[in-house]
């Protein structure tokens, strides 16, 4: 029995998404190299991007696989900590924003 519902081993297993879909899963490989081969944007910018997008998105996998890739590319603990701190502003922010459209509501149906 597993710990958790996630089991980390399953990243390894990333690859094995083609045995299903041959044709989709490469295209889907072809495009996840192409979006974070060098750009304008760095490799190790697209690095720090994927770290906080991983903990938005709230996915253990992409949280171990781009926190090593950041190790690897050099990115700071402090670089990775601000980056997961603009992420989580984001994210609150987008939630807090629609309480506009709960007020405007309440305020219309009030009248």
């Amino acid at each position: 029995m597993s710990d958790s519902y996630y089991d980390p081993k399953d990243l390894r297993n990333f690859g094995k998404i083609t045995e299903w879909q041959k044709e989709l899963g490469e295209k889907f490989f072809d495009w996840y190299g192409a979006v974070f081969a060098e750009g304008a944007l760095s490799a190790r910018e697209k690095s720090l991007i994927a770290l906080a997008v991983a903990h938005s998105e709230s996915c253990p996998y992409c949280i171990d696989a781009y926190s090593k890739d950041a190790l690897q590319r050099g990115i700071s603990k402090e670089e990775m900590m601000e980056a997961v701190h603009v992420a989580g502003a984001i994210k609150s922010g987008a939630t807090m924003v629609h309480s506009v459209q709960m007020m405007n509501k309440v305020n219309k149906l009030s009248m």
